[in-house]
């Protein structure tokens, strides 16, 4: 954003006497803390979990279940061994050999439907020789006041997160209204094979009203040096992944001809990227921005605080980002090629894969009846491989503002405010449940570290994981604990 531009409009507004017609955000108002949170709080010894909950992740990260092929059963009896420790019982469900999935409970009154705690045992891939030689993706190291390993932070961190809850509930017998389920599931990262498992075959044993599960977290100068933001996932983009297959006459590399298949395939490509997509604001991008820009004051606070404004100076410069511009567009990403087999043999058919991601209220057949009149090509075929439609929670709910007051409490220098995830997360097939689902891992990370997120030195600071036990545990008590 220019400061000249933002001035130069500014000025115009306010000469025109249009400034107090440019509506501010919304302000979060997250509520005080509940009376019953601090001495429920107190009767946990939170510097004996501190040490724990290094050393768990320090044994989870070194178990291997990267996703192919997952073996998450493995991580799923680490997790079940820490609990029955602590006098807590749990559950493994298998859909195939190897491939299980946890589910634990510690019960309460039972005058409130279940608060659940959901994370994914399973990890992506790693090429380890990208990562230092002591601190691989499997060594679970300490390093600089640091933990390394795949799934530091996606997420084998939240799982010991939700892992010390219960444990810490559990042990200090803080009286609760609603049970807490734990639910570590597997096959999140290709199939969700798992949460599916569990909530077709399995939700008598879950019956939650609501959950938290990834999806934002805390990220130290996301636009400022001093300030950090946690994101607090309340929607998910929905999701249509699509095989399109360019179908022509299959004939010699040595003389190009008219027709052919990779031919209609590129030409049918170049449509979908000259595609312009619309661009919509969903209210949580407001509503972050406005908290962001009442916290940092100012020309540039003023603006991030109306919605109009925001439209008007910052549009184009959260369209430059990949990152804001899938929040305000559904996109169309290539993922993959098929077909060619011979450098000198043209086939009849190719195809590329396709992942589109969708705003709320768009969809997937929809969308995908626009990739086919854009294309406009009947030598062109569109293979659906996956769908879903995006998924939201309210966020006035209880939760979600247990969640944020917590987050920030005792912080001047962060905020906390709603997110449209670009993702998707196991939170859709729970959401179909009536779950009212919330995504934050409450870890602050830097920039430098969110980026090593699916990538080389993955890492997490040690610090930001004790502190986000504190507030994961401060929430779940103020949401769940008996009042």
């Amino acid at each position: 954003m220019q400061v000249r531009k933002v001035l130069t409009f500014l000025l115009a507004v306010v000469g025109l006497g249009l400034a107090a017609s440019c509506a501010t955000s919304p302000r979060m108002v997250w509520g005080d803390l509940a009376p019953h949170v601090q001495p429920a709080l107190a009767k946990v010894d939170l510097d004996r979990l501190d040490q724990e909950l290094v050393a768990w992740l320090g044994d989870y990260l070194r178990t291997d279940t990267t996703n192919p092929p997952g073996n998450e059963t493995r991580g799923a009896e680490l997790l079940a061994t820490v609990l029955a420790q602590n006098g807590i019982g749990s559950q493994i469900l298998e859909f195939a050999p190897g491939r299980g999935s946890l589910v634990a409970r510690v019960r309460g009154t039972g005058k409130l439907p279940p608060l659940c705690l959901l994370s994914h045992i399973d990890v992506v891939t790693a090429n380890a020789q990208q990562w230092p030689r002591d601190r691989g993706p499997l060594s679970g190291a300490v390093h600089e006041g640091e933990i390394w390993g795949r799934g530091a932070l996606d997420m084998k961190s939240m799982g010991i997160l939700e892992l010390a809850v219960l444990v810490a509930v559990k042990r200090s017998g803080v009286a609760l209204d609603r049970d807490l389920v734990l639910l570590a599931v597997a096959d999140e990262e290709v199939d969700n094979r798992g949460i599916k498992h569990l909530v077709a075959d399995h939700w008598d044993k879950i019956g939650c009203s609501h959950l938290v599960n990834e999806g934002g977290l805390g990220v130290r100068g996301a636009l400022r040096a001093d300030q950090t933001v946690f994101a607090i996932s309340t929607a998910e983009k929905g999701l249509l992944w699509v095989k399109m297959t360019a179908r022509g006459k299959s004939g010699h590399g040595s003389t190009p001809m008219p027709d052919r298949a990779p031919d209609r395939l590129l030409d049918a490509l170049q449509r979908l990227r000259a595609k312009v997509a619309p661009v919509s604001f969903h209210p949580s991008l407001y509503a972050t921005l406005g908290e962001v820009g009442a916290h940092l004051g100012g020309v540039q606070g003023y603006v991030l605080q109306r919605p109009a404004l925001v439209e008007w100076l910052a549009l184009d410069t959260l369209l430059a980002e990949p990152g804001s511009k899938a929040m305000l567009t559904n996109t169309i990403a290539v993922t993959g090629f098929f077909g060619a087999e011979q450098p000198n043999v043209v086939p009849d058919a190719v195809s590329a894969q396709l992942d589109c991601r969708l705003l709320p209220g768009t969809e997937p057949r929809a969308f995908l009846y626009e990739l086919q009149k854009t294309v406009a090509d009947p030598q062109v075929e569109f293979q659906v491989l996956h769908e879903a439609p995006a998924s939201e929670s309210p966020p006035d709910d209880p939760l979600f503002l247990a969640l944020g007051r917590h987050a920030v409490i005792g912080r001047s220098d962060a905020v906390a405010g709603p997110l449209l995830s670009v993702g998707f997360t196991d939170s859709l097939w729970v959401r179909q449940k009536g779950v009212r689902a919330y995504g934050f891992v409450p870890v602050e990370v830097s920039r430098e570290i969110a980026a090593t997120f699916h990538g080389a030195n993955e890492r997490v600071p040690i610090a930001a994981v004790q502190r986000g036990m504190r507030v994961l545990l401060g929430a779940v008590v103020d949401f769940a604990a008996h009042r």
